[in-house]
């Protein structure tokens, strides 16, 4: 399939230098609007979109998941590369970690369900989705490969778990997302990643740990040392994800959405 790239960012990472910012998009959708950027490296161009808008403005529950799968899809994207802010529900998963999601808990409750929701083009009947592998394999190994090329310290495994938020997860909560299988916490990487296999889009996200979760240590959970961490994380993060847009192929064969 002829292939478009995007990068999706989260917190501390809303925008990109100006080098790379070449033109702002504003794209209409059926759901509302959403706000892009075209960017041209040395490597190539990919688009950038920004969950939470380029003032961090968005809350998690705030953000329109559908219209930014809408416009990516509008844009003829078919490959998407995404980065999260996460907690760790791991001592021995410390801030400054990455991880390369392979699974996830979606522990959302106030969210729409399906991309196809309310949808003008929504396929007739019921839309049943596999998830046997819920982050795209092609572009996974992508990530990974580009980490050992750059020199950087990726996880290659971890369990995703989102919440609503915008709190942090209690003490409790913790323990239980460790219990049932999580590595790490967040609250924005679910519905949309769901939203992307929905509407036929590979899908790959990485978390940046920020913080470990509350109880793991002494420490509360703030969102000023939140950001603080991740912006030491920042430009590695940045460097990975525009360097593996650049070498996702024009035409590969995926079999994450049954192509």
């Amino acid at each position: 399939m002829a292939n478009r790239t995007a990068i999706i960012g989260g917190t501390g990472l809303e925008s990109l230098p100006p080098k790379y910012q070449i033109e702002k998009l504003e794209v209409h959708t059926a759901f509302g609007d959403a706000s892009l950027s075209r960017v041209l490296s040395d490597r190539g161009e990919t688009l950038f979109l920004s969950r939470h808008g380029s003032a961090h403005h968005l809350a998690p529950h705030e953000i329109n998941y559908q219209a930014n799968i809408a416009a990516l899809v509008q844009l003829g994207v078919k490959s998407v590369l995404a980065a999260n802010a996460v907690g760790s529900l791991r001592l021995d998963l410390p801030p400054g970690s990455l991880v390369l999601f392979d699974d996830f808990i979606d522990f959302t409750r106030a969210r729409p369900l399906s991309y196809w929701q309310d949808h003008p083009e929504a396929p007739e009947g019921v839309v049943h989705t596999d998830f046997s592998n819920p982050y795209c394999s092609t572009l996974r190994n992508l990530l990974e490969e580009t980490s050992v090329e750059q020199n950087f310290d990726l996880l290659s495994r971890g369990t995703y778990l989102c919440a609503d938020g915008p709190r942090f997860e209690s003490p409790a909560e913790i323990r239980m997302f460790a219990q049932w299988g999580g590595d790490v916490v967040g609250m924005t990487g679910l519905p949309e990643a769901i939203f992307a296999r929905e509407a036929g889009l590979c899908y790959a996200g990485i978390g940046i740990v920020t913080n470990f979760g509350a109880g793991l240590t002494r420490m509360s959970v703030d969102h000023a040392d939140v950001l603080k961490q991740m912006a030491g994380s920042v430009a590695t993060v940045r460097h990975l994800l525009i360097a593996a847009a650049a070498n996702v192929p024009t035409e590969y064969d995926c079999t994450c959405n049954g192509k």
